[in-house]
């Protein structure tokens, strides 16, 4: 083979190279672009859009878009677009500690579960299975009707009371793996406690998977919480993107031609297309299968 040929290959084998760890990096990045646009609309939006449109009878109801309302205005004269405004860092707020409270509980139960085994893991895998067996949305009807009119954040921690089993029992495989190489062995022969070593040299090495099933958790809260306030269920003291779809399907909205009411939807829209595409990246990241089909 000539020089010539030599130096192509290396040239063909270093582009190859450079796109392949290119397309791994783009999912996550088009996720948190995404992720942004709902972020500025509600972060930058209050300090923009005055709070006086939430108000009941504000303007004249089923209004379309205008000067005044650029989203127009709901069946009882509040202005969408604060709705929206006001509304989609609530929603953002119920799946972030809906998904924060259940990935940190599941990180300690597979932790915990994945390096005791015995009599440990036992209880822990089964108390997981029990909770994956229950219908999740039958369970959190029960609990939401029962308590009635909640806050943001007493939902979210209803909703992550059922969260926390999925990543559980992924951390818990990981775990079952991890304890058995040799970094773990020679920690038990420095005297180094089972606390230490799974907080402090175990769970670094998951942290993809841990801040996966974050993203995972925090997509089913959003779910959970529109899902519930569909039903009429839910918290109703601060509006929500569920809550003005919960109105619009009341008021039979799309029937009756009002499209004005499709932002929240688009919102949604976006908010679980940059979830799913972070989720993706990550899962890149922490499973070696995936890196070469990722294209």
């Amino acid at each position: 083979m000539s020089i010539h040929s030599l130096q192509a290959s290396n040239v063909r084998r270093i582009l190859n190279k450079g796109t392949r760890i290119r397309t791994i990096n783009w999912k996550p990045a088009v996720g948190l672009l995404l992720a942004l646009g709902p972020l500025v609309l509600g972060l930058v939006g209050r300090l923009v859009i005055s709070q006086q449109g939430l108000r009941l009878g504000m303007s004249l109801p089923d209004q379309p878009p205008s000067r005044d309302h650029l989203l127009g205005t709901e069946s009882t004269g509040r202005d969408l677009l604060a709705m929206v405004v006001y509304g989609t860092p609530t929603s953002l707020e119920i799946g972030l500690i809906a998904g924060g409270v259940g990935t940190v509980f599941g990180a300690i139960f597979g932790l915990v579960s994945g390096y005791y085994r015995g009599v440990v893991d036992v209880l822990f895998r089964g108390a997981a299975d029990v909770m994956l067996g229950i219908p999740s949305l039958a369970v959190l009807i029960v609990i939401s009707s029962l308590m009635g009119q909640t806050t943001v954040e007493a939902m979210a921690l209803i909703i992550a009371n059922i969260s926390w089993p999925g990543p559980a029992r992924a951390i818990r495989a990981q775990v079952l793996s991890l304890r058995e190489q040799s970094f773990v062995s020679m920690c038990k022969l420095s005297g180094r406690s089972g606390f230490r070593i799974m907080f402090q040299e175990i769970l670094p090495n998951l942290l993809p998977y841990v801040l996966a099933g974050f993203v995972g958790s925090v997509y089913g809260g959003i779910v959970a919480s529109v899902g519930l306030q569909l039903l009429g269920l839910g918290q109703f003291t601060m509006p929500t993107l569920g809550l003005i779809m919960q109105t619009a399907l009341g008021e039979g909205a799309i029937p009756r031609g009002m499209w004005w009411w499709s932002p929240p939807t688009v919102v949604l829209v976006l908010v679980f297309s940059a979830l799913f595409l972070i989720s993706i990246g990550l899962d890149e990241v922490a499973n070696p299968r995936l890196r070469g089909t990722a294209r």
